[in-house]
């Protein structure tokens, strides 16, 4: 019914949208529980919810040598120690200069696809198109851009390697994880990473003040499903359609989105400078886009990468 160009275009303006409303999510949810025990919950309910979309579908767990490596690296390396590096910087650092040190991310993806996947080809648009995007976020967060190093070099780190393990884990399953099947191949990673944050958040969070009230049970669930399974799924459906540089360029607009969220439904400010730094991010990503778009997405393209 739609062409391959038009489900691509509308699942990357999905992914953005459900990532970028992820914030506000998780910022309501922590008013009853524990990060690291709500991400706990999240990653094992959205595991139960994959095993029961692969029961429905009949799609078969792949468990060859490859592919039980890849589930135990995303396990930790996107799920795990990802996030809890970034809930544990927040601790530390205000959310606008994580979101800024996080969105180096695609300038790391540039430079281990160039490393890591000879075939690549990482056009001068793309580059100038990351570093126009990353100038909006740094305009959308400089408010709250303010470099106490002595008390937050800690939670800073935090972010950066969080950021490269991000960065690590796109290109590795963009080179090695062609095979897998997108909504299987999230199944057991998801459920290493719950068991593990849940026996963490028990063992090291304090859970006195716990409770599951509607807004925790409404913010878990909506997290599992449509920020994790369906972001997911649809984000390493993705990574076999399109360029990696493209499809990391994506770590520009959920600060966006949420920005925009936060003013629409929690009453946040929304500044000129916003405005302002949201269309930088706008006109990179499209610079990007319209220059190297048509050697990545069409199906006769030059390098099928």
């Amino acid at each position: 019914m739609f062409s391959e160009n038009i489900k691509i275009t509308l699942a990357y303006i999905l992914i953005c949208l459900l990532w970028g409303s992820t914030w506000l999510a998780i910022r309501l949810g922590l008013d009853s529980l524990t990060p690291v025990f709500s991400a706990g919950l999240r990653f094992s309910l959205a595991s139960l919810f994959v095993f029961a979309i692969m029961k429905i579908k009949k799609i078969q767990l792949q468990t060859d040598s490859l592919s039980m490596k890849l589930y135990f690296i995303l396990g930790f390396f996107s799920f795990v120690i990802p996030f809890g590096l970034v809930y544990w910087s927040e601790l530390f650092i205000p959310s606008g200069l994580a979101s800024i040190i996080f969105a180096v991310m695609p300038f790391f993806v540039i430079l281990f696809s160039v490393v890591a996947i000879k075939e690549q080809t990482i056009l001068p648009a793309q580059v100038f198109g990351v570093i126009l995007g990353f100038v909006g976020i740094v305009v959308i967060f400089s408010e709250d851009l303010f470099l106490d190093f002595s008390h937050y070099f800690w939670g800073m780190g935090a972010v950066l390697l969080s950021s490269i393990m991000q960065a690590g884990i796109a290109v590795t399953m963009k080179k090695y994880g062609r095979h897998l099947n997108p909504l299987s191949m999230n199944f057991l990673p998801l459920l290493l990473a719950g068991i593990t944050m849940i026996a963490f958040g028990i063992l090291y969070e304090d859970q006195s003040s716990s409770k599951f009230d509607m807004k925790a049970i409404l913010s878990v669930g909506y997290l599992a499903f449509f920020g994790t399974v369906l972001t997911f799924t649809t984000y390493y459906w993705l990574m076999k359609k399109i360029n990696i540089v493209l499809l990391s360029i994506s770590t520009f607009i959920t600060p966006i989105i949420a920005v925009i969220l936060g003013w629409a439904i929690l009453g946040e400010k929304f500044t000129s400078q916003i405005l302002a730094g949201s269309s930088l991010v706008l006109v990179g990503i499209l610079f990007a886009n319209f220059s190297a778009l048509k050697n990545y997405i069409k199906p006769k393209q030059r390098i099928n990468d």
